[in-house]
This record gives C-alpha cells, sequence and structure tokens, in this order.
C-alpha cells in the first residue's frame, strides 16, 4: 500500500515510510483509566506522499527522523479534522533498509483538512 491511497477508516494498512520531521510529544491522561502517556507525531513519507504518525509512549523513543520503517497491521483515523496513521495495540514498526526520495507535495493529512471543509 501507498501513501497516496489512505483513507480515513483503511485497517491493516503495511507501508515502508521515511520519517521527515519529528513534532512536538506532549502527555496526555486518558480519561477511562487516569493514567498519563506520552503521544509523539511524526511526518513519515513515500514516494507518493506524506501523512501523520501519532505513536505513544516508548514507540515514540523507536523512530529516528530520515529513518526507514516498515509499519506493518496499521490502521487510519481522524483527529481534527486531519488524517493520522496509528499502530495502536496490534501494529508494529520495525526498522528497515533501503532508500528512497519522499514525495512532500502530497501531505494526505492536510488534504483531508481541506476535504473536509469543502464538505460542510
Amino acid at each position: 500500500m501507498a501513501i497516496a491511497e489512505l483513507a480515513p477508516g483503511v485497517r491493516g494498512v503495511e507501508l515502508k515510510v521515511k520519517v521527515v520531521e519529528k513534532k512536538d510529544e506532549r502527555e496526555v491522561t486518558v480519561k477511562a483509566t487516569g493514567q498519563m502517556h506520552r503521544v509523539g507525531e511524526f511526518i513519515v513519507g513515500d514516494e507518493t506522499g506524506t501523512i501523520i504518525l501519532s505513536l505513544w509512549d516508548e514507540a515514540i523513543d523507536k523512530m529516528e527522523v530520515g529513518g526507514i520503517y516498515e509499519v506493518k497491521n496499521a490502521y487510519v483515523s481522524t483527529f481534527r479534522n486531519s488524517m493520522r496513521l496509528n499502530t495502536g495495540r496490534y501494529g508494529t514498526i520495525e526498522p528497515s533498509e533501503g532508500e528512497f526520495e519522499v514525495n512532500a507535495e502530497n501531505n494526505v493529512s492536510d488534504k483531508f483538512v481541506e476535504d473536509s471543509r469543502r464538505r460542510f
């Protein structure tokens, strides 16, 4: 699968991505349990585009800007009118080999915001 093919609600996503940027990390409290967690966002991409990847807790520390990773069993959600790639409980991220250019011109997270504005 390629980033340009992603859409909200898609599950079982398998991609090879390159980390373009690490955004700010924040702490959140889960309402149901009251537990504090770290949430980090990364801009990841492939030859077809980029998307925001949201990671929690120790998964944040596994990612480095410029690194290539295999993302498996991920899903696509929306948060604040922006598409996000998530690994959740069952997804994995593993370091990978290879090199490719990222198409930074096609940010599918931004496009969802634009598309959602047109619907209202």
